[in-house]
């Protein structure tokens, strides 16, 4: 399909975007002098001091919300955002309260939203089937689906079966072959459920909402898998139209039941990051699981992410590092990711005698009490032996969670300290479970890490090392840096890093406290930091959000595009985490996306929300695109806008290919919607 002359125009202008922000990122921020301390923070005036602290902490500005810092004082927010607890935040869980999986325990998501094994067990009669009727549709449909692909497996695999001389003229014949075939009693049941579906669909619709609910429910698990289809896209939000939340989870978990888990997750981080008050803890709730980053795609880690979340990061996002390396650590979700709940050290019980067969107790002289040493596992035996030491956890929590890189471990450490975190594992973990500690799967002996001895002592010897490492200058001086990089550059000046690392290693790793001196620094204030950091997709799209005043209702358009950005939320595989640095998000593609995305959110297209983008000027309404455009520059960017990008836009508000029609009609008006996503899409509104 040839592109539209509308999009050919628009991608000319993300071209042009892409050039400025290019150059600009270019151009880093000259460190200040830390003899300037004194006068540093004033540098900046005080309206773009609480601008640039407004693009900083929070995931951007709201119409209103510089008069309202200005109002209370710079300081007083300041304190304010560092104590959320301090703050209500009740609209916002008003807007959280439909995602029941925000409250569940991980065990309970497993039972509620079944993964694929969940639903084999009850089939096979390990599991029993749940009493309640909407989780009973939800294992029946599972199981009618899992028969379905089996059968569908199986047929194929017959068909490949075929004797390869015969094969290519079996091909030719193939489809006459299976029209002539006799039709089988469940294809027919299937074909059945999918006419019944098909014509039941207007009958549902003109049901009250928990009339047409219980209907789905009272269906055959066949003909509910054929409405399946039915219950996406516009169609599918009719059907659930009116219906509460639980009502609605189960019948998107009759679909795709993993699907509501992440779904759920990854709307409520969008809804937080745009309507939450508590904004620095949203900030810093991002920063730390991106920091401590675990994958929703690896097994039951989808269902394991919300409690690591909720329970081990938010708590303590602004409390003390040692607390926070310690909640991760112990979290089903790391655990899982970097496979240390399977490690094993090489010379413990379990790996010698199996899982099968316990050691009998050592009496210390030479042979156990009561008779020989158990024999040796045979060859079979060996086959069922749990694997090895595994090392991922280890080197991660060194690189990318502690010390750096240049921390000054080595590969002996990397092997010793995987040798102290064995045991540290999880209690079923398809099934949600806990931390638990295998004591039969711990090393035994003593370690050495970082020259330091670590004494035998079972699950405590873990303890003991997370404590050296949350408290080592590497530590201080790697977190402090990456802190840094967030909140001022993405090459931070080295005088202010040094400051903060001496904040960690004085205040025990209170990173409130790191935060504060961050603050209270001239690096932080200095005009060179205005504007001067490229926001990630999830940082634009949630501050486009913000700077619109839009009303989201359903976050998931929000989820997709930033898909599309390259952003998947919580969809980082390695370990890394996502970039915070802008050569990783500057393109001409990408930046496209966001030009789109600005401009379907800023003239209300966006699914699922609803903008007034006149409500965001004040006083008169413009008479012409010339004045709109002024007069939203200053709502949107406080009047920060370059000559170049105020003419082109200029440019593209004065041709109606790209508008739709001429923005100056005396009979329409401007179109506001319009002139405020090609604010949002200029390159003063990509920084931060």
């Amino acid at each position: 399909m040839r592109p539209t002359r509308k999009a050919k125009i628009l991608l000319g202008f993300a071209v042009v975007v892409s050039a400025v922000i290019l150059l600009a990122a270019d151009k880093k921020p000259k460190p200040a002098n830390a003899d300037t301390a004194s006068n540093g923070a004033t540098q900046m005036d005080q309206d773009k001091k609480v601008r640039h602290a407004l693009s900083r902490l929070t995931f951007g500005a709201r119409p209103g919300d510089v008069d309202k810092i200005q109002a209370m004082g710079l300081d007083r927010w300041l304190e304010e955002q560092l104590h959320p607890e301090r703050i209500d935040d009740s609209a916002l869980e008003s807007r959280l309260f439909p995602f029941r999986t925000l409250r569940m325990s991980t065990h309970e998501m497993v039972q509620d939203f079944p993964s694929q094994q969940v639903v084999r067990a009850v089939q096979n009669g390990r599991m029993s089937m749940p009493s309640d009727p909407g989780e009973r549709a939800i294992y029946q449909t599972r199981i009618a689906a899992y028969q379905q692909q089996q059968e569908a497996k199986k047929n194929n695999n017959n068909n490949n079966g075929n004797d390869d001389a015969n094969a290519g003229d079996m091909k030719a014949d193939d489809q006459s072959a299976n029209q002539d075939m006799p039709e089988t009693k469940a294809a027919r049941k299937r074909r059945e459920a999918r006419m019944y579906a098909k014509e039941d669909i207007p009958q549902l619709l003109e049901m009250p909402p928990d009339q047409r609910y219980q209907s789905i429910l009272k269906m055959s698990a066949d003909e509910r898998l054929a409405l399946k289809g039915s219950l996406k896209g516009e169609q599918g939000t009719e059907l659930l139209d009116g219906m509460n939340p639980q009502q609605r989870e189960t019948l998107q978990a009759i679909v795709t039941p993993q699907a509501v888990v992440g779904g759920e997750l990854a709307q409520a981080k969008l809804m937080r990051a745009i309507y939450s008050e508590r904004q620095l803890e949203e900030v810093m709730t991002d920063f730390w699981f991106n920091h401590f980053n675990v994958f929703i795609g690896k097994g039951p880690d989808r269902y394991m992410l919300t409690a690591y979340e909720r329970d081990a990061i938010r708590p303590r996002a602004l409390g003390k590092f040692k607390d926070l390396l310690f909640a991760t650590a112990k979290s089903p979700a790391m655990l899982f990711y970097l496979d240390n709940w399977q490690s094993v050290g090489p010379n413990s019980e379990l790996a010698i005698y199996g899982p099968q067969r316990r050691r009998r107790m050592n009496t210390g002289f030479g042979r156990p009490f009561g008779g020989p040493f158990p024999p040796k596992p045979n060859a079979q035996q060996a086959k069922k032996r749990p694997s090895g030491l595994n090392e991922n956890y280890a080197r991660e929590i060194m690189e990318l969670h502690t010390l750096g890189v240049d921390g000054g471990y080595t590969q002996k450490d990397v092997t010793e300290l995987a040798k102290v975190l064995t045991g540290w594992s999880i209690q079923q973990p398809q099934l949600g479970g806990d931390f638990t500690y295998n004591e039969r799967a711990h090393e035994p002996g003593k370690k050495y890490v970082l020259g330091h001895e670590v004494k035998e002592n079972g699950e405590k010897e873990g303890a003991e090392m997370l404590d050296v490492l949350a408290h080592h200058p590497s530590t201080a001086r790697f977190i402090s840096k990456k802190l840094a990089m967030r909140f001022v550059s993405d090459d931070p000046p080295q005088t202010l890093v040094d400051r903060m690392a001496d904040t960690f290693l004085k205040k025990d790793g209170d990173i409130r406290e790191v935060l504060r001196t961050m603050f209270r620094s001239p690096e932080f204030w200095s005009p060179e930091s205005y504007r001067a950091k490229v926001k990630t997709p999830l940082e634009f799209v949630a501050s486009a959000a913000r700077a619109s005043g839009v009303d989201v209702q359903n976050a998931m358009p929000l989820v997709q595009a930033l898909n599309r950005m390259g952003m998947p939320l919580y969809g980082m595989q390695p370990p890394t985490g996502y970039s915070m640095k802008a050569e990783t998000w500057v393109n001409s593609s990408a930046l496209l996306g966001r030009m789109n995305f600005a401009l379907q959110i800023g003239a209300g297209r966006l699914r699922g929300s609803a903008v007034n983008p006149q409500a965001l000027l004040r006083g008169p309404a413009p008479q012409d695109s010339a004045a709109a455009l002024t007069a939203l520059e200053g709502e949107i960017l406080a009047g920060d806008v370059s000559p170049q990008t105020h003419a082109v836009i200029q440019k593209q508000l004065d041709d109606p290919q790209v508008t739709q029609r001429k923005l100056d009609d005396p009979d329409q008006g401007p179109n506001y919607g319009v002139i405020a996503g090609l604010i949002m899409g200029s390159p003063e509104f990509q920084r931060r």
